[in-house]
């Protein structure tokens, strides 16, 4: 292969996936591929993301902080209270045009360019991955779905769907909307059919193309809810996880010191509960279905390595292997939500849809026609030692794995960086390594932003060098959606959690020594929160944020007073103390400025 061509890219998403779940990272589910990937590799041990799946994707691609790329807020979020959101830049739901995508970029330096996965970046045809730079795709544009294509409720509902399920209208491939109950496999299972698309892509290119550097962009939607797989992949995980989320916990936690990845003396956070009753108190048949749910999602992670390990085999059949920069990656933290309550068609419930059409009795559990998911416990064992789960601001959110491999630029593999590295970086580094300027501040015809990511080569070139950091001291990076925030700088991070995920008021957590965020220095290091909260205003000012917190939920509020016709009194004592949060976090916020602190 001529070392004048250009490195090819692999980029390889997993949906929901937890810190812990794979060998790599302590895991004890079956991912041989990706064990290979980092031994010849190198693992991220300080990766960060969004806490949520569109804001992380908007920032992969554009290398850039969410607020700016047009999903400051989930889409699924904005079509709820759309007036609050309306001409807001930076708000758009979808992936906005003052970012050049990096399909676009790649694309116009002569890359071929193919997607096959999950989209979730906009749901029109001028929004989708053809639009944005990628020539070949096979595209499942919303966020989420049945794994098997089984979709019952969209035909049987008059209603007009969300965008959380699959359906005609939601599915493109390359340019054109396909129907996804005519067009798609018979024997579909998303892993599966999303890389024999991608890999067929591969074969099918022209001898002109096979000479072009290719973008592959891979994202899977496993192992996010509905929990579906192969009965015959289930079974290989039978009865691994009946001893309970605690005990799971404990065994990650010391597979990931023996290894290395977490210090001996780590603190770690208390186990995710989300109001659900601890292990032991759970009926024998609670406890029966909790445990063959972990199954199946652990049979979704086995099979996501089965898929890689094809795609591998293929760049090695290639010869293309070596020359292929490839990042494997979590979108955020694991999916620790109940989705009882959770809107999912005008009005109906996960918990309604799952009544009329599904069959979650035990021994079905992990087929086409079930729907379960496997709450915060699970995913609390997935993300320890950290705090919490997706969603929050918290490490269990936005804490995440990524391996790198590449040897071009790795002269060593098998190792581990703690480097604080973002999502934000891959776009940066991606353009470092292929010998290319970010076309800011005008690309095809338009104003686009820079990016705020930062190159990986030095942490690349430097592997052993735990000393390497790309984010210096001075470097601010900041997380935000609708009012669950965060601001980092160096080791130093300040935490606001509105209820119900917290307490409504900023925290101050040293990760240097705390990576479970459990003990908070906010009254005992006063200055410092002034400092961090400085450091967090100067992030909201230049990512164009604004404050749509309060807003929205009195939105909601409204909405719920509409509908039923009287006032719900859960929701408005929510709603109302989220508001009290808010006033006291903005009091706070002025008087931390004013350097008037207060310890009331």
């Amino acid at each position: 292969m001529s070392k004048e061509k250009p490195p090819n890219v692999l980029i390889i998403v997993a949906d929901d996936l937890g810190f812990s779940d794979t060998s790599p990272y302590g895991g004890e589910i079956d991912t041989p591929n990706l064990q290979k990937l980092a031994d010849e590799g190198l693992r991220m041990t300080g990766f960060h993301t969004a806490a949520s799946c569109s804001p992380t994707r908007a920032m992969l691609l554009s290398g850039t902080d969410s607020h700016i790329a047009g999903l400051g807020c989930m889409a699924e979020k904005i079509r709820k209270a759309p007036g609050i959101f309306k001409g807001k830049p930076g708000y758009e739901g979808y992936l906005n045009y003052r970012v050049a995508a990096l399909g676009e970029i790649l694309q116009d330096a002569g890359y071929f360019t193919l997607m096959s996965g999950k989209w979730h970046l906009g749901l029109e045809k001028a929004l989708g991955p053809h639009a944005r730079g990628f020539t070949k795709t096979l595209s499942f544009l919303p966020g989420g779905g049945n794994h098997f294509n089984h979709e019952p409720q969209l035909y049987n509902l008059q209603e007009k769907p969300t965008a959380i399920f699959k359906g005609d209208g939601i599915w493109m491939k390359d340019e054109e909307f396909i129907n996804g109950s005519t067009d798609l496999p018979k024997d579909f299972y998303s892993s599966n059919t999303f890389t024999d698309h991608f890999l067929d892509t591969l074969k099918e290119r022209t001898v002109d193309e096979q000479n072009q550097p290719f973008l592959g962009y891979l994202p899977f939607t496993a192992p996010h809810w509905p929990l579906q797989a192969p009965q015959e992949v289930i079974k290989k995980y039978r009865g691994m996880y009946d001893d309970g989320p605690v005990a799971l916990r404990d065994r990650r936690l010391q597979s990931l010191i023996k290894k290395g990845l977490v210090p001996p003396g780590v603190d770690p956070a208390p186990l995710h509960m989300l109001n659900t009753k601890p292990w032991e108190e759970l009926s024998e048949e609670e406890k029966k279905k909790s445990s063959r749910a972990m199954e199946v999602y652990a049979a979704m992670v086995d099979l996501i390595d089965v898929n890689i390990g094809r795609v591998r085999t293929y760049l090695e059949e290639t010869g293309e292997l070596d020359n292929t920069f490839i990042v494997f990656m979590s979108d955020n933290g694991a999916e620790g939500q109940l989705l009882e309550a959770l809107p999912v068609l005008a009005g109906y419930t996960v918990e309604d849809i799952v009544k009329r059409y599904y069959d979650n009795s035990l021994d079905n559990i992990g087929n086409y026609n079930s729907f379960v998911w496997y709450g915060p416990q699970w995913a609390g064992a997935a993300t320890a030692p950290s705090r919490g789960a997706k969603s929050h601001s918290t490490e269990g959110g936005i804490h995440c794995p990524c391996i790198v491999r590449y040897p071009p630029s790795l002269r060593q593999g098998g190792l581990a960086t703690g480097a604080f590295t973002t999502v934000m970086d891959i776009v940066p580094t991606i353009l470092d390594l292929a010998g290319l300027k970010h076309p800011s501040p005008i690309f095809r015809g338009r104003e686009v932003m820079p990016v705020r990511g930062k190159s990986w080569r030095p942490i690349l070139e430097h592997p052993e060098d735990q000393n390497v950091q790309i984010y210096k001291d001075k470097d601010i990076v900041g997380w935000e959606q609708l009012g669950i925030a965060a601001v980092r700088v160096g080791d130093w991070k300040a935490l606001f959690l509105p209820p119900p995920k917290g307490p409504g008021r900023w925290e101050l957590y040293d990760l240097s020594k705390d990576l479970g965020e459990v003990h908070d220095l906010a009254e005992s290091r006063p200055e410092k929160l002034k400092e961090m909260l400085q450091h967090y205003e100067t992030y909201f000012q230049e990512t164009g944020m604004f404050d749509s917190f309060t807003m929205y939920h009195e939105a909601l509020k409204q909405r719920r007073v509409e509908k039923r016709g009287v006032s719900d009194d859960r929701s408005v004592s929510y709603t109302s103390t989220l508001w009290q949060s808010l006033t006291f976090l903005q009091a706070r916020f002025v008087n931390l400025l004013k350097g008037n602190w207060s310890e009331e």
